[in-house]
């Protein structure tokens, strides 16, 4: 339909953002977030509501179909607010200062989110979903309260203001850091009481996977060899892929399972999590040589390649849960729909995807998981390991394209800036765990589509890009996970201007988003003035936070320029949060990682001659989470490769911190001498 067979369209038809489009026919005069709309709510002395949300969101689509959609309820909103709709994921610098004012008002927070502000912006109230008739009601009574006690509403507003600018898990420290192998004993003693010992992650629902905690237990892993955390991590990987949190047929996770089991998902899929877990599950296959996470990577990886990439190489950020208004519908089954696509050996497909028994949802459908093994069905019905393969494999085939003429969830095809460089990442530790050079390929091609595309003039980032457009400044999210993924580029490929980038990159950061007095960065820039407080993320979360990326990357960079100052702004950064993580294991488990970096051997393994990356892809398929590399074929500016060239050969030095060991000429002796 074109815009002119609409009853209405506001504002919001001017945008890009496929979660703001969905709002532009509403009869609310919605507005985008920006300096104009807050100016408009001074000029006019008027209330202002926030609305947050997200193009994949349930509630968000039910609350618009309730509500927003309705004149009787625009009228109340448009005569007394400026209505201001804001994609979170456009916008998390917004969704996180009203989330905070939200979680303090209520206790608790979530999307849709819907807050209410005084023209300056200052919140007073706030809160999620709700539905018609209490919405109107709220409307009404916060615009009596508005005439009848404004002073009362200020001085709330003043409070909740006041404790949103205080950062949160953030106690400065003066003290040097005093590294222990205790503080990160106790920090997975108390993570482990919370361990699932059944179902893996966490105890309870819903599960979330939180690649970062399950990739914070491998390292620990690696460096103690306990072996009740690699218990865990598989535990906890292996059942993720069984459950219906993890496509079975097409590949790619959900978002979380609103079970404890795995089974039944949250349907959208987002981009963040497959790219996190395409990292974790290729470090996991690195260690264990697990067929299993081979599959899991390269099959999330196709689905990646095939659902969300644009023609220019970049990603796009979410496929919705719903399809034609039903959450799951594109993704369930009944009995009977299999029996029909399969008919020979559906019995087999049956048993194997547990249908009408483990799979069962609700209303005849099934949301399919994997019950049996391909050893107990071939012993179940005679036949070899080859021949159940074959049939499961013919199986997915013909359910996968069955499910390809459904009705498909709703795409949202704009392009992050930070949730591009986690799925760069993705890509690169897929190919060092797998080799495929198609999976260097995609990194590369995308990592050039950003800086064509996202770099500013002044070396800065945006933050989004869509129809040849990026508009919106790029918050510390973006700096910080496009320096870790140069870094990774850096090391598949030896290419300096991927790492002379990420530094480039690092002394922008420090120029716009640095506090010197916590020695953290703030989340968005000192050129942003358009909100009411410039709040620090400091907690690891399902993407980890910003600054425990910078500081590890800080650690990094360190390494490679020989830069000092560095390492000691990540060690100010690591004593901030400390004391904390003992406590709140899950929230720190990115903190975890340097913490493990700083206090376990940790080493930089430097390569210089004509066969510098040949020798360096031989470590590709073995995991040392405790190097980091630089190499380089011929003479190099970069401090690292100082007085170590040898003419006619290629030398491997081994070094933690200043200090270098003898070099050698093979990978074998090389190893010999990593602790």
């Amino acid at each position: 339909m074109k815009d002119k067979d609409f009853k209405h369209t506001n504002k919001l038809i001017d945008e890009t953002s496929p979660y703001l489009l969905q709002h532009a026919h509403n009869p609310v005069d919605w507005v985008a977030w920006n300096t104009e709309t807050l100016a408009k709510a001074k000029s006019e002395n008027k209330l202002i509501l926030i609305s947050i949300g997200y193009s994949a969101c349930h509630w968000c689509h039910v609350m618009e179909h309730e509500s927003f959609e309705y004149e009787e309820v625009a009228n109340v909103m448009n005569d007394h607010f400026i209505c201001i709709k804001v994609d979170r994921e456009e916008r998390p610098d917004v969704d996180q200062v009203y989330m905070d004012a939200v979680q303090k008002i209520s206790g608790q927070g979530g999307w849709p989110l819907n807050c209410f502000a005084l023209p300056d912006g200052r919140p007073f109230w706030g809160g999620t979903y709700f539905p018609k008739e209490q919405w109107i009601e709220i409307l009404n009574n916060i615009v009596e309260i508005y005439k009848t006690q404004k002073k009362k509403l200020e001085q709330q507003a003043a409070d909740i203001t006041e404790g949103i600018n205080r950062n949160d898990f953030l106690d400065l420290e003066p003290e040097d850091l005093f590294l222990t192998k205790e503080t990160l004993e106790d920090m997975v003693h108390n993570f482990s009481a919370k361990f699932d010992k059944l179902e893996g992650g966490t105890k309870g629902a819903p599960k979330f996977p939180m690649p970062n905690n399950v990739l914070f237990l491998l390292r620990y892993y690696a460096r103690t060899k306990k072996p009740e955390m690699l218990n865990h991590v598989e535990l906890t990987l292996q059942k993720m892929t069984a459950g219906g949190i993890y496509d079975q047929i097409g590949g790619g996770f959900a978002r979380y399972s609103v079970d404890d089991q795995w089974h039944v998902p949250h349907f959208e899929k987002m981009l963040y999590d497959n790219a996190q877990l395409v990292s974790l599950y290729a470090e996991a296959y690195q260690l264990t040589k697990n067929e299993l996470y081979k599959k899991v990577v390269e099959e999330t990886l196709k689905y990646v390649d095939l659902e969300m990439t644009n023609p220019e190489g970049g990603f796009y950020s979410t496929l919705d849960a719903d399809s034609e208004g039903v959450e799951g519908k594109f993704y369930v089954w009944e009995k009977k729909e299999i029996e029909t696509i399969i008919k020979k050996d559906s019995d087999i497909v049956i048993d194997y995807f547990g249908i009408d028994k483990d799979a069962y949802w609700e209303d005849g459908n099934n949301v399919l998981i994997r019950v049996k093994s391909v050893a107990q069905l071939a012993d179940k019905y005679t036949k070899t390991d080859d021949e159940i393969f074959k049939i499961l494999s013919e199986a997915k085939r013909k359910l996968l394209k069955n499910r390809s003429e459904r009705v498909r969830p709703g795409l949202d095809d704009k392009i992050l800036t930070s949730w591009n460089a986690l799925m760069i990442k993705g890509f690169i530790d897929a190919y060092a765990a797998i080799g495929k050079s198609d999976y260097l390929e995609t990194a590369i091609k995308n990592a050039d589509f950003l800086l064509q595309k996202t770099k500013k003039d002044d070396g800065g980032l945006f933050h989004n890009y869509k129809n040849d457009k990026a508009t919106i400044d790029g918050f510390l999210e973006d700096y910080a996970f496009m320096i870790e993924a140069l870094i990774e580029l850096y090391q598949a490929t030896f290419d300096e201007k991927w790492i002379s980038q990420a530094k480039q990159f690092m002394e922008y950061t420090i120029r716009h988003f640095y506090d010197d007095q916590s020695g953290m960065f703030y989340f968005t820039s000192d050129e942003s003035n358009d909100l009411i407080a410039r709040k620090m993320e400091v907690t690891d979360n399902v993407i980890p936070a910003s600054n425990s990326s910078i500081a590890n990357s800080l650690f990094f960079l360190s390494l490679i320029y020989e830069k000092a100052e560095y390492k000691q702004m990540a060690e100010k950064m690591l004593k901030q949060v400390e004391g904390k993580m003992i406590a709140y294991p899950s929230a720190f488990s990115n903190w975890g990682i340097l913490y493990l970096n700083l206090v376990f051997p940790f080493h930089t393994l430097v390569i210089t001659g004509e066969e510098a990356l040949t020798k360096a892809n031989e470590l590709n398929r073995l995991y040392f989470p405790n190097i980091i590399r630089a190499g380089s074929i011929g003479k190099s500016e970069l401090p690292i490769f100082k007085d170590r060239f040898v003419k006619d050969k290629t030398m491997i030095y081994v070094c933690t911190g200043s200090e270098c060991k003898l070099p050698v000429e093979n990978i074998e002796e090389a190893l010999g001498q990593i602790e």
